[in-house]
Formats: structure tokens, C-alpha cells, sequence
């Protein structure tokens, strides 16, 4: 099993950045991929992110703005945001998964197996 917990989540001010940070516990993420989403007041939760073997790949939406990382040796994954815009308001989730799913897109949430509680990232104007 894998235990996933985001932090730096927080309040800035439109413009302004954050790294997200993931934690992975319970086994080794290295071969893992991994994946960012978020979800906003009464909305479905949304792709962003993914880092896995093939490469990095973004949502159009956050394409150019935000970078996922991932540091094996501390066994977590990062998300910087950069130009945060109020419409960035969500709680921002990490997922994982230890095999990837033929025929599952890595933009769904059904290609990944675990999940982090999210952390919460508001953006004021």
C-alpha cells in the first residue's frame, strides 16, 4: 500500500506562485506514475498534471504555468505553480499508480490506484 499526503497548499495573491509537495509512504514511488488533479467548489475533479516513464504531460489549462517533479531519493512529487489566477481555486489532489491501464487514459481518474487527502490552494484578486 501506498500513503499519499499533500502540503503547501495555502492563500496567495493572483500572480503569485506555490509548490505543492507529495509525500509517498509505504513503498517506493520511483517506478510509480504520478499525477496531480484538483477540484473546485461544485465542480468534477480535473486532470492536471502526470509524471511517468514516457515523459511529463499537462492539462491545456495549466500547460506553460505549472511543472510536476519528482524526487526519488525523498520519495515525493512536486507541483510548482506559477501566474496563479483566482479560477486556480481548488483542492489540489495527488494520485498514484504502480501500473499503467491499457486503454485508461493518464487524464482519468480511474488510471490511478491511490490518493492523497488534497491541500487546499486559494487564489485571491
Amino acid at each position: 500500500q501506498v500513503q499519499l499526503v499533500e502540503s503547501g497548499g495555502g492563500e496567495v495573491q493572483a500572480g503569485g506562485s506555490l509548490r505543492l509537495s507529495c509525500a509517498a509512504s509505504g513503498r517506493s514511488i520511483s517506478t510509480y506514475a504520478m499525477a496531480w488533479f484538483r477540484q473546485a467548489p461544485g465542480k468534477e475533479r480535473n486532470f492536471l498534471a502526470t509524471i511517468r516513464s514516457s515523459g511529463e504531460y499537462y492539462a491545456d489549462s495549466v500547460k506553460g504555468r505549472f511543472t510536476i517533479s519528482r524526487d526519488n531519493a525523498k520519495n515525493t512529487v512536486y507541483l510548482q505553480m506559477n501566474s496563479l489566477q483566482p479560477e486556480d481555486t481548488a483542492v489540489y489532489y495527488c494520485a498514484a499508480a504502480r501500473l499503467v491501464r491499457l486503454g485508461v487514459l493518464p487524464s482519468e481518474e480511474n488510471a490511478y490506484n491511490y490518493w492523497g487527502q488534497g491541500t487546499q490552494v486559494t487564489v485571491s484578486s
